[in-house]
């Protein structure tokens, strides 16, 4: 995956930077904006996703996705949410962390939605490191960062073709210090207040 993000961010003439430490264990929580932001943390750190069953069938992508282990997950069913909740827990033990996007979602950037917390379960049972980590796309001349986000109901082919057209922006990746917290629902809360902060301060450095 790490090979695979960083040869498509070359290829597509896409810079990334990265502020803070990417961990090497437990799990890794994020805002969602894009596809492009598994590339872009793909090519920041190693690590496992946990990404929406959908992607497992779409072209280039997919074929990445699960020869780099991702875990696909069904939002509809609680019964699969459970499976990949276990399935993490067992992943845990690897020195290799876990990044999912708790919104659940991809939004246009302008909040960051409430994060669901049931996913948090695993590391707060084996109170491993939960690291919250904000991603932000910076275009040139100040162009608003929501044309990048895939949100609503816009095709992922447009999307990708608007995206290709404009390749002159930076993918900006923020770590907060790794943390453990005594349940889910603290850890989805304080998270969650990482990742707006982390995207406040950047935008305040732009």
């Amino acid at each position: 995956m790490q090979f695979a993000g960083r040869t498509a961010f070359a290829t597509l003439g896409i810079r990334y930077r990265v502020r803070g430490v990417p961990p090497k264990s437990g799990i890794v929580v994020a805002n969602h904006l894009s596809y492009l932001d598994i590339a872009a943390f793909s090519a920041a750190m190693k690590c496992f996703f946990v990404s929406k069953a959908e992607i497992s069938t779409w072209p280039y992508f997919g074929p990445t996705a699960r020869f780099g282990g991702t875990l696909f997950i069904d939002r509809s069913s609680r019964t699969s949410a459970a499976k990949v909740a276990a399935e993490i827990a067992q992943r845990l033990a690897l020195p290799v962390p876990i990044l999912f996007f708790p919104e659940g979602t991809s939004s246009d950037g302008s909040s960051v939605l409430s994060f669901h917390t049931l996913l948090f379960e695993p590391a707060i049972r084996a109170q491993a490191p939960i690291t919250a980590a904000a991603i932000r796309y910076v275009r040139a001349n100040g162009a608003p960062e929501s044309e990048l986000c895939w949100f609503g109901d816009e095709g992922f082919l447009p999307n990708l073709l608007r995206a290709l057209r404009d390749p002159v922006f930076v993918a900006e990746i923020t770590f907060a210090e790794p943390r453990t917290y005594p349940d889910r629902k603290i850890a989805a809360i304080r998270t969650r207040e990482e990742v707006i902060a982390m995207r406040a301060q950047s935008f305040v450095r732009q």
